[in-house]
């Protein structure tokens, strides 16, 4: 559990700690551009690898268990939570790296419903899977990306403001964090066409496998497993069916134990 903690401390650390402050300004001053997105890359790569160790080592220790109920719950969120950041990933934005002269740009598609929909759709994604997984290390894993994710995009958004300006000021204000704050201030609004198919179909096909293969690939169903109030009064009886057996059982086999015992004093 140690290695956990140290692997979430690591990789929110470099993130956080790193590169959305001053420190990465400075770094790049020393390093060059280039140079620091690969060393950059090449620690968050280590990070990110120790952590999911970590978790995968870690010794179950229940706090609330897993949720069923919750688990339909899930499967409602993780929607929105994929389209996010499968359509953001394949979406112009300025907030992604080496992308920054698109700032002059209008926003377009996802964009217009949070200016940071990957990071957005991964923190929905860790904090429903936080919620499902009741357990400490799970606790650990996810709250550490859920909080990576989300914080990161006020870091992010603090790095552009230093970077780019009044450019950015402008961006800003016809886009928000939170989802469709900014459509629902009027600020913009969201056009689904600008988001071509291809992107919709590729986002919806990932939802699908994600539910498909969840309990192949990560050994737990995400969907409910609740079972009917018939089957519960049935094993109640058997176990009760059981009990009264081994009940009766040893009852005869003390009677004859005591006759026996009888007998022989006889």
């Amino acid at each position: 559990m140690l290695s956990l903690v140290l692997g979430a401390i690591c990789f929110a650390g470099i993130h956080l700690g790193i590169a959305g402050t001053p420190l990465r300004d400075r770094a790049i001053a020393a390093l060059g551009e280039g140079a620091y997105r690969a060393v950059f890359s090449i620690v968050s790569l280590a990070a990110i690898v120790w952590l999911v160790i970590a978790y995968k080592d870690a010794p179950y220790v229940a706090t609330w268990g897993i949720l069923e109920w919750w688990k339909p719950i899930a499967m409602i969120l993780m929607l929105p939570a994929v389209l996010l950041a499968v359509i953001g990933l394949t979406t112009p934005n300025p907030t992604s790296v080496g992308q920054e002269g698109r700032v002059a740009r209008s926003p377009e598609g996802v964009v217009r419903v949070t200016r940071h929909p990957f990071l957005v759709g991964v923190g929905l994604w860790a904090v429903v899977h936080l919620i499902a997984n009741g357990d400490v290390a799970s606790f650990i894993f996810f709250g550490a990306l859920a909080v990576t994710a989300l914080a990161g995009t006020v870091s992010i958004d603090a790095k552009r403001r230093r970077a780019l300006g009044r450019g950015w000021q402008s961006f800003a204000a016809q886009t928000s964090i939170i989802p469709f704050a900014a459509i629902a201030s009027g600020r913009t609004r969201f056009n689904p066409g600008e988001i071509a198919t291809p992107q919709w179909v590729v986002a919806l096909i990932a939802y699908a496998l994600m539910l498909g293969g969840h309990s192949h690939i990560i050994g737990v169903s995400p969907f409910p497993t609740f079972r009917p109030a018939s089957d519960e009064i049935s094993q109640d009886l058997s176990l009760s069916k059981i009990k009264f057996e081994h009940t009766g059982a040893s009852a005869q086999s003390s009677a004859e134990a005591t006759f026996n015992l009888a007998s022989r004093k006889d």
